[in-house]
C-alpha cells in the first residue's frame, strides 16, 4: 500500500494496540528511562565518573575539594521533543514487507505518543536533500495526528541532491531554542561533516541517535550478475556478485563506513539505537531503555563508549 493512502488514525490505532500500551506496561510507565534530567532543580553532587558528561561538573565544589563532582537534578514534570527525520531516497530501500521509512514512522508515532500522553510536546523537522517541512512543537493527540498525516503523505522522491545531515543539524541548531530531547532518525548514509554541527547540538540538548537499516545493505548475497543503482543519483553499475573479492570489498566498505559513524557518534556522546527494518520495534526500545536506565545507575559499568546497540 502506498503511504500517501495510508490513514494518520488508523496508523496510530495500530500501533497503540501493538506497541504503545504494551510499552507502558513492560516500562511501567517509566518511559523517562529512555532519557536522562532536563530539569534545573538541584538533586545531588556525586564524584565524576569516567563516562559521564562533563556540562554538569559543578566547578565550584571541584575547586574546593580538588576533585571533580558532578551535579544530578530533579527531572522537569515537562519536556519538548523534536525529531529530526532523514526522509532521502535511501530510506526507501528495504524488504517487500518492510521499508527503513516505515520504521521511521513507527518509531516517531510511538515515541511522539508516549510523550504527548504524558504532557510533553513534541516538534519534527523533515530533510529529503533540503529542509520540507517544519513542524512546531506542541503537545496533545492532534499534534501526534498531524505529525503522523505529514509523514505518510510525505513524496516518496525518486531523485535528491546527496544527503547532506549537516543541513538538517544546523537548521536544528538554529530553531530549537529551549533545552530539549532531540532524536535524529536517519540511515546515515550522508556526505561527511555532519559530527561538528551535531557536537554543537549536544552542547545545548539532549540528543540521540536513530540509526536505520536493513539488513540487505551490510551483505552482498552470491546472487550473479546484477545492477546496483543509486538511491539519490540514479547511476548505475552492473557487478557479479559472484566475484569473492567484489563481496569481500563490499563487505570492508560497509565495516569501515559502520566504524567511521561510530566513533563520530562516540566523539559527541550520541547514544544510538539501531533498528533493522527486521526488528520488534518494542522490544528494541525496551532493551535500549534498560541500557540507559542500568548506565545511569552505574556510568563506570559503561567505561568505553556512549553508543548502545547491538
Amino acid at each position: 500500500m502506498s503511504l500517501s493512502l495510508q490513514n494518520p488514525e488508523k496508523t496510530l490505532q495500530r500501533l497503540d494496540w501493538t506497541v504503545i500500551r504494551r510499552l507502558d506496561g513492560l516500562l511501567q510507565g517509566d518511559y523517562r528511562t529512555l532519557f536522562h534530567g532536563f530539569g534545573l532543580d538541584l538533586a545531588d553532587l556525586r564524584e565524576y565518573q569516567f563516562s559521564d558528561d562533563i556540562r554538569y561538573i559543578d566547578w565550584n565544589v571541584t575547586a574546593r575539594t580538588q576533585t571533580p563532582y558532578i551535579r544530578q537534578h530533579f527531572e522537569d514534570r515537562e519536556m519538548t521533543a523534536w525529531f529530526l527525520l532523514d526522509l532521502s531516497p535511501s530510506v526507501d530501500f528495504g524488504t517487500v514487507r518492510t521499508l527503513k521509512r516505515n520504521m521511521l514512522i513507527d518509531f516517531v508515532t510511538t515515541l511522539a505518543r508516549l510523550l504527548t500522553r504524558n504532557g510533553n510536546r513534541v516538534g519534527a523537522i523533515f530533510y529529503s536533500g533540503k529542509i520540507e517541512r517544519i513542524i512546531p512543537a506542541r503537545g496533545g493527540k492532534l499534534q501526534v495526528v498531524q505529525l503522523i498525516n505529514d509523514l505518510l503523505n510525505q513524496p516518496q522522491l525518486k531523485r535528491s541532491p546527496p544527503t547532506d545531515l549537516t543541513k538538517l543539524l544546523e537548521t536544528a541548531h538554529r530553531i530549537i531554542r529551549r533545552r530539549s530531547l532531540v532524536f535524529i532518525v536517519s540511515d546515515f548514509m550522508s556526505l561527511p561533516g555532519w559530527d561538528r554541527p551535531l557536537a554543537m547540538l549536544t552542547q545545548r540538548h539532549e540528543v540521540l541517535a536513530i540509526r536505520l537499516f536493513d539488513p540487505r545493505e551490510t551483505e552482498l548475497p552470491d546472487i550473479g550478475s546484477i545492477t546496483f543503482e543509486d538511491a539519490e543519483t540514479g547511476e548505475q553499475l552492473r557487478i557479479d556478485t559472484h566475484d569473492r573479492k567484489f563481496r569481500k570489498r563490499f563487505t570492508e566498505a560497509v565495516r569501515r563506513h559502520e566504524y567511521e559513524l561510530n566513533v563520530a557518534l562516540h566523539r559527541v556522546g550520541v547514544d544510538v539505537l539501531e533498528l533493522s527494518t527486521e526488528d520488534d520495534l518494542m522490544k528494541e526500545i525496551v532493551r535500549f531503555a534498560m541500557l540507559r536506565k542500568q548506565r545511569k545507575k552505574s556510568p563506570a559499568a559503561f567505561p568505553k563508549t556512549n553508543r548502545i546497540a547491538r
